[in-house]
């Protein structure tokens, strides 16, 4: 008798958690006819479209020469003025998508901020819109590397009290812009990845006159080629 209780005792107990086994069994198994489990869960949920967009901060260091010209009677030589690795801040976005595990494209639309320098009441300024296609491929321990191609709009500004035509004191230009680039991703999670890059880019500046009085004078300058080299830290979010 005291057998008998134990065993219906036993199975008493062990019937509700039998019960909440069976309940807590994942849905995406299901026993088959050989006392089995197929899965019946697709991977395919959770797998990414390939598309991606991204955003990031630089520190762009501008290497260019500007040429200066006046028109005699004044007294002023020809002159030059070199910068080298001038440093301003940048900012890009691009949205992009991934063909396969290696290789990627993006379209890439970027900033880089106002470089000021003002010497004897004439103030210069350069700011550069721009936008790329860029295409890298992606090493399997997060390093890539890429190319880039594209249109970029250098702004001159020039100001200065002595300049008498004041709807022409800024002056845009249009010159194709090239870059190579090298860096190193890691995922932070399943979607978002920390993206820190160097890019070393070119393009031509422009030419940009102001009369001065008498009105027969003018002031010339030609910004030659700009050599950019940047540093940028972002965060790409693959869809």
């Amino acid at each position: 008798m005291k057998k008998l209780v134990s065993i219906i005792a036993l199975c008493a107990i062990a019937t509700p958690a039998f019960s909440a086994t069976k309940a807590a069994r994942p849905s995406y198994l299901t026993r088959n006819t050989n006392g089995g489990y197929d899965v019946t869960y697709s991977y395919m949920d959770k797998q990414k479209s390939g598309w991606y967009a991204s955003l990031r901060a630089e520190l762009a260091f501008l290497n260019f020469k500007n040429k200066y010209s006046t028109e005699v009677p004044l007294s002023a030589a020809d002159d030059h003025d070199d910068y080298s690795f001038e440093p301003v801040f940048a900012i890009d976005g691009a949205f992009g998508k991934r063909f396969d595990y290696f290789w990627r494209a993006e379209v890439e639309l970027g900033y880089i901020t106002r470089f000021t320098d003002e010497d004897e009441g004439y103030k210069f300024t350069l700011d550069v819109p721009y936008a790329m296609v860029n295409g890298y491929y992606d090493f399997t321990n997060g390093l890539y590397l890429g190319a880039g191609l594209g249109v970029a709009l250098p702004t001159t500004t020039w100001d200065s009290v002595a300049f008498t035509d004041a709807g022409n004191r800024s002056k845009t230009h249009v010159s194709p812009i090239a870059g190579l680039m090298a860096g190193f991703a890691h995922k932070l999670d399943d979607n978002i990845v920390l993206d820190l890059r160097y890019r070393i880019a070119g393009m031509m500046g422009g030419k940009h006159k102001r009369l001065m009085a008498p009105p027969q004078n003018y002031f010339e300058s030609k910004t030659g080629f700009i050599l950019d080299n940047s540093i940028s830290i972002g965060l790409r979010y693959e869809f």
